[in-house]
């Protein structure tokens, strides 16, 4: 089995602006066109069983759209949605339990885009309830390519974030956080030295590729194969390309099928 844990697709009526405007902030070229059809395409191309799909909420208004939109596509064809939701919101609560309700399995939060440090008390509370409502957090960590000034969850901030639910949660052995970019993208000598090792999980998006070979393997085996999840963030990794680069590691046949997908479909309950 194939789980990408990290993909996102946009409303066909603004996809090709979006990726287009997305693409030229980051310099990079998308993958497929950004929409469900283009990712569905990809998957069957590259025998991906699952894509999870994390929709990023830039403000409060987008949060009814967001995940009404989420939920209606969740489950179906290979994909899974997760919900959005912003710090901002005045009830974080309701709109957690509303979440959970749409039976999505976890949410996506994007301190970047969403203009608040990962160790803000907004993000802290609202993490921590999630955690004890059983939601899978998934969060962009490190430099974001195309808002590269401002880093608004680098490694000392997401351990102290991971300190607070520690301490804060009802039962945080329990808790499925995802840090994103292998623990922060482009930050990884400080990933090894705060991150390595915690109770939290990396996916493995928009890395593969990036991060030196052997840094990642040796994140790999130090931080545990159990705790990778593969990921490509498409449209701006490619799918088939990822497996490829993931396989040609030599890593041993249980830690690369547990990464590829096993690890995913604990999480998922699949």
């Amino acid at each position: 089995m194939i789980i990408d844990f990290h993909t996102h697709v946009f409303p066909e009526v603004i996809a090709a602006k979006t990726i287009e405007k997305l693409g030229a902030f980051a310099n990079i070229t998308a993958k497929t066109n950004g929409v469900l059809s283009g990712l569905k395409a990809s998957m069957q191309e590259a025998g991906v069983d699952y894509s999870v799909i994390l929709p990023v909420v830039t403000k409060p208004a987008q949060f009814q759209s967001v995940n009404e939109y989420a939920a209606s596509i969740n489950g179906k064809d290979g994909i899974i949605s997760f919900g959005g939701i912003h710090p901002d919101s005045t009830d974080y609560k309701r709109e957690l339990d509303q979440i959970h309700a749409f039976g999505l399995p976890g949410i996506k939060l994007h301190p970047d885009y969403q203009q608040a440090h990962i160790n803000d008390q907004r993000y802290l509370d609202l993490i921590t309830y999630a955690v004890d409502l059983g939601l899978i957090i998934s969060i962009h960590a490190g430099v974001d390519i195309g808002l590269p000034d401002i880093v608004h969850c680098p490694p000392n901030e997401a351990l102290q974030m991971l300190q607070y639910v520690e301490e804060h949660a009802k039962h945080p052995e329990e808790a499925k956080i995802i840090l994103a970019h292998t623990g922060g993208y482009d930050q990884w000598d400080d990933v090894e030295q705060l991150l390595v090792g915690k109770h939290v999980y990396f996916d493995l998006a928009y890395s593969l590729g990036h991060i030196p070979g052997q840094q990642l393997l040796r994140i790999i085996e130090n931080h545990g194969a159990d705790r990778i999840l593969f990921a490509t963030d498409s449209p701006w990794n490619g799918q088939k390309e990822d497996i490829a680069y993931l396989k040609s590691l030599g890593l041993p046949p249980e830690e690369e099928a547990a990464i590829l997908g096993e690890n995913g479909a604990v999480l998922l309950q699949l």
